[in-house]
Parts: structure tokens; C-alpha cells; sequence
């Protein structure tokens, strides 16, 4: 059969649109900038809803849940070395899920979660000169998936949930071993994340009622006051956000020269896209998405020297991971290392 001219004519240019449009979508992928680089495995068990610090250039994940048990030991990785090691357990810490942790004069805190049958509100101290824990001042109420940041070595922890979902927040003294309570944070939260920018702390994530929120908030501990930030969805009538699609729950955080970087949790399943914080215009730019399976309840950390790191975390399949990877913002995608 002859096609008229006309008509191949209009399918051929078809075709090229059709190509073209292809072509945009996959360039606009692998565009982005960012590269994962995978690490050795972190040496205990996979587990998810496990807590991390970091103190120099070592990184400490511990507690969480390995399918079958809640877990309170925990392992260390030395970034100069590029190895993890055996970390000291007190059997007296009492094994725990979404919990918080934060770094404060040189030293590691672990606390609140829940076990088989409470919130807890117990905190710990973890000294890495003698390997040792001990038991310091308990926060005020007990709650578990709360969040946690330092600044100028006091702690602070808030949010969270305790049969209902909570926005009350407290600093942490460690030369007093005293909690005092502080600005409550704007809305009620779970789930959500905590970096620290130029000594200000900052939350964003996180759910509400069911419903994954786009509220972002800064906390100035000189005036005690949260700040609203752009919201981290698209709702506005400019053209910053139209592609955002940062609100998740059990995500992780972590930052590096600068800017701050959330990745993986849920969003109606788990996801693994990256978004780059930049404090100085409280805008979001994506990058290149996370090189290891989609999760969520994972953990994240950065050293002394600002490297950032992502490991363990659960798929929503049945498969807890143990394995770490390092995020290098500035570096070409590279799928083969």
C-alpha cells in the first residue's frame, strides 16, 4: 500500500517529537549531579529504625530491628580506615526502635524509642576514648520516630509520638545532665528529619494524620523561635517548587559543605531521590538519586570532616539492608563504582 505524502510527511515529524520529548526526559535524569560510592557492609545485623552519630571521623549505628528482635548493640565505621568495628554494648540499655541520637562536646547520645511494650525515655552516653556507655538524665517524655540535632554541644529532641503524635521539644545540657523545655515546634509531627546548618537547626518531613506534611522549619536556639521555611511541596503560584516532591516520612538527613541532603523513606512506597538544601536561598534542588535499593527507615551521618553516609533501613518486602554508601554531591554520576 502507497502512504500519500501528506500523510508520511506528518508521521515522520511525529516521530521526531515523540523522539525528541524522549530524549529530554532522559537527559533530564541523567543530568543530574551526585554520585554514590558503595562501602563495606556495616558489619552487624541488617536492621531498620536504628539511630546513628558521628564523633571525628568515625560513624556509630546501633539499636534498630533485624526482623526478629530489638537490637541495642552497635558498630562503628572508621572513615579512614574504611572498616567497621565492634562497639562496647551495656546489657543495662535496653534494646530499642526509633530512637534519637545526637553529638555534643566530643561525645554520642542515644535515647528515647519504644520496645515490646512502652515509650521509652531513658538516654545514653557514649564516651569513644574508654568505649563506654552510661546512663545520664532521662528526657522529660518518653516517645519514639522523634527528631534530634546539636548545637554549640547542647542537644535538642522534640516531635515524635507516644499514643499521640506530639510537637513538644527540650534541649539537653551535658555539663548539667539537665533537660529544660523549649519553643514547642509549630505542628505535630513523627516520622520527620533534623539537620544542622550555621548553627541553626532545621526539621522538615515527617506525618501527620496519615498525611506526609511539606511544613519546613528553622530553630534559632539565640531566640529560641522556629522560623517557617518555603514549604517543600508544590503549593506556591512560582515556578521554584513545581517539581518538588520532597514530603516523605522515615527519611534520612545528613550534611556536607554546607548543604543539606534528604533521601529514601515512603511516599506512597519507598523512594530514593535526593534533594540538596541550600540555607542561603531556602531552596531545594534534586540530585542524582540514591545508587542503593529504594527504603526507608535507614540512617545517615557525617564526619568531622563533612562526609556524608547513608546505611541500613527496611523495603516494606520483607528485606532489611546492611549495607553503607557515601554521597559525593559535587562528582558526575558514575553507575560503576
Amino acid at each position: 500500500m502507497k502512504i500519500p505524502k501528506n500523510v508520511l510527511l506528518v508521521m515522520l515529524l511525529t516521530l521526531a517529537v515523540a523522539t525528541t520529548v524522549i530524549s529530554c526526559k532522559k537527559d533530564k535524569t541523567t543530568d543530574l549531579i551526585g554520585n554514590w560510592l558503595e562501602k563495606p557492609d556495616y558489619r552487624g545485623d541488617a536492621r531498620q529504625e536504628a539511630v546513628a552519630f558521628a564523633i571525628g571521623e568515625m560513624g556509630y549505628v546501633g539499636t534498630g530491628y533485624n526482623g526478629d528482635d530489638r537490637l541495642n548493640n552497635f558498630y562503628s565505621y572508621n572513615v579512614n580506615a574504611d572498616r567497621w568495628e565492634i562497639v562496647a554494648t551495656d546489657s543495662l540499655m535496653t534494646p530499642r526502635t526509633g530512637a534519637v541520637a545526637f553529638t555534643a562536646g566530643g561525645k554520642g547520645y542515644v535515647g528515647t524509642g519504644r520496645d515490646n511494650t512502652k515509650e521509652l525515655k531513658d538516654f545514653w552516653e557514649y564516651t569513644p576514648e574508654t568505649n563506654t556507655w552510661k546512663r545520664v538524665a532521662d528526657c522529660p517524655i518518653g516517645r519514639y520516630s522523634a527528631v534530634a540535632f546539636s548545637i554549640n554541644d547542647i542537644g535538642y529532641m522534640g516531635t515524635g509520638y507516644n499514643g499521640s503524635t506530639l510537637l513538644d521539644f527540650y534541649s539537653y545540657d551535658p555539663q548539667t545532665n539537665t533537660w529544660k523545655e523549649i519553643a514547642s515546634y509549630p505542628t505535630k509531627v513523627r516520622e520527620a528529619v533534623a539537620f544542622v546548618l550555621g548553627n541553626k537547626g532545621y526539621v522538615v518531613t515527617g506525618e501527620k494524620n496519615g498525611v506526609n506534611i511539606d511544613d519546613f522549619f528553622m530553630y534559632d536556639p539565640g531566640t529560641d523561635k522556629w522560623t517557617a521555611m518555603r514549604k517543600v511541596d508544590d503549593v506556591s503560584a512560582e515556578s521554584y517548587d513545581d517539581d518538588y516532591t520532597i514530603t516523605r516520612q522515615k527519611a534520612v538527613a545528613f550534611t556536607i559543605a554546607g548543604r543539606a541532603y534528604v533521601t529514601t523513606g515512603e511516599k506512597g512506597g519507598t523512594v530514593k531521590d535526593v534533594w540538596e538544601y541550600n540555607p542561603d536561598t531556602d531552596l531545594w534542588v534534586a540530585k542524582t538519586s540514591f545508587e542503593g535499593v529504594a527504603r526507608s527507615n535507614a540512617v545517615a551521618f557525617t564526619t568531622a570532616s563533612g562526609r556524608g553516609f547513608v546505611a541500613t533501613g527496611y523495603n516494606g518486602s520483607s528485606t532489611y539492608f546492611d549495607d553503607l554508601y557515601e554521597f559525593r554531591p559535587v562528582d558526575d554520576f558514575n553507575a560503576d563504582d
